[in-house]
């Protein structure tokens, strides 16, 4: 969609939807108790999400051995005080070997 620079943008966005598909778009915003437009705000909002978060995995750096080697010492390190009841390692637990 084109903009002109000097036009404020209109918030309106004419969406023409499948009768099938909004057949089912309204019937869950109904079950939500949400109108139509906040139920596909909140649907292209969760999309945008995920697209970002793909980006943000593909753009991250790759984990390498050493920095897998370093986390695992971290998790595995103690820090010298007793775990609290609920947090106590099941009976014959055995640990995760890195090497």
């Amino acid at each position: 969609m084109q903009t002109n620079p000097g036009k404020a943008a209109s918030n309106k966005f004419p969406l023409r939807l499948m009768p099938s598909v909004r057949k089912g778009v309204e019937r869950f915003s109904a079950q939500e108790g949400v109108s139509l437009n906040q139920f596909i705000n909140v649907a292209i909002a969760e999309k945008l999400a995920h697209l970002e978060h793909d980006e943000w995995l593909a753009r991250r750096a790759k984990p390498t051995a050493a920095s897998i080697a370093r986390a695992l010492d971290i998790l595995n390190s103690s820090t010298g005080r007793q775990p609290e009841p609920d947090d106590r390692l099941p009976e014959g637990y055995t640990p995760f070997s890195s090497k």
